[in-house]
């Protein structure tokens, strides 16, 4: 593979969060409908679940760059420079001219979204441990998640480096387990995914996932798999979400809301949480901000919402849930952390 550094690099800003993951284009129907129907206006997007995390950030104000590998085309230019117009660094991209960039169709008829993929061979799956001294510096919050290890092996052997690597003072790992079966199937992920959020901080599961790679039917049964992950969160779509942290454990009920599509919700939970977090937010507070992000993500067809403010999420959150965290009591956890 013959490899580019981007003639425009400049000097990375320091980075509170540095999110690694692919990202490809996407194609819809300008209005809902089906893809192929005569007469329809397709549209350019993107989509990535770590690139989403990292756009939703830098709309909280978060320092925060995405890295990954893009190929030296116009189709490689626009993921990047889209999600630098939301405000996250992307000086470290690598491209090459020898893969392409990943690509996706999404075809919104019949009352469903499906979508078909074309990643195979993508310049994001040449991703290895070799780039490892080109990713740029962060501060506080790596954030990377089940896709990548999915995409080839020498992904899956980045991943590995990095959860394994020592951290610096303050530095926390966040994994988002996010299993996408058309890359692999639930008994080959299951195992493999369980390895590696184990060497995580802070983990993200859908409990729809959990139970389909790890057959777990509820919160408990996941943190008993994953008993020395530090902040363990485990989301139970329209119902609840559940976090894990230092023994003690925190349900916050999800609050109503109008559904166009569910497609981003975990990407923009996760950016919630993660927001406050890096505030010093309470456990119970972090689970609120994450679920008023998501009810943003669902309320549109695009991956990415336009997000209220933090403070304004704060102040959303005191209004649903009330002054005082409207939550179970903390209780103990079913494992605590030894």
């Amino acid at each position: 593979m013959t490899e580019f550094p981007d003639e425009h690099r400049s000097q990375p800003p320091e980075l509170d969060v540095l999110c690694i993951g692919e990202t490809m284009v996407m194609v819809t129907p300008e209005a809902p409908g089906a893809l192929t129907a005569p007469g329809t206006s397709l549209r350019l997007s993107i989509g990535g679940a770590e690139s989403n995390v990292a756009m939703s950030l830098a709309q909280f104000g978060v320092a925060t760059g995405w890295w990954s590998r893009l190929s030296r085309d116009p189709l490689g230019r626009f993921v990047r420079d889209l999600i630098a117009d939301h405000g996250v660094d992307v000086s470290g991209v690598r491209f090459d001219e020898a893969r392409h960039t990943g690509l996706y169709l999404k075809d919104q008829s019949s009352g469903e979204t499906r979508v078909t993929y074309y990643r195979e061979g993508s310049a994001a799956s040449a991703m290895s441990p070799a780039d490892r001294g080109s990713l740029p510096r962060w501060r506080r919050i790596l954030h990377l998640s089940g896709i990548t290890p999915a995409l080839s092996g020498t992904a899956g052997a980045l991943v590995d480096e990095l959860l394994r690597a020592p951290r610096a003072e303050g530095q926390r790992i966040s994994f988002d387990i996010n299993h996408r079966p058309a890359l692999w199937d639930a008994r080959e992920a299951g195992p493999r995914l369980r390895e590696l959020a184990a060497q995580a901080d802070i983990v993200f599961v859908g409990l729809d996932e959990a139970n389909r790679i790890w057959q777990t039917p509820g919160p408990d049964e996941v943190r008993a798999l994953l008993p020395r992950v530090a902040q363990l969160v485990v989301k139970d779509g329209p119902r609840a979400a559940t976090a894990y942290v230092a023994g003690e454990s925190f349900r916050v009920s999800t609050p109503p809301a109008d559904v166009t599509e569910v497609v981003g919700a975990g990407d923009a939970f996760a950016a919630g949480f993660l927001a406050a977090e890096l505030r010093g937010r309470s456990p119970q507070e972090a689970l609120m901000i994450g679920h008023l992000a998501a009810r943003e993500a669902i309320k549109i067809t695009a991956d990415v919402p336009v997000l209220p403010s933090f403070d304004a999420l704060v102040r959303d959150a005191a209004r649903i849930w009330g002054p005082g965290p409207a939550t179970e009591s903390p209780s103990p956890a079913s494992l605590r952390r030894n």
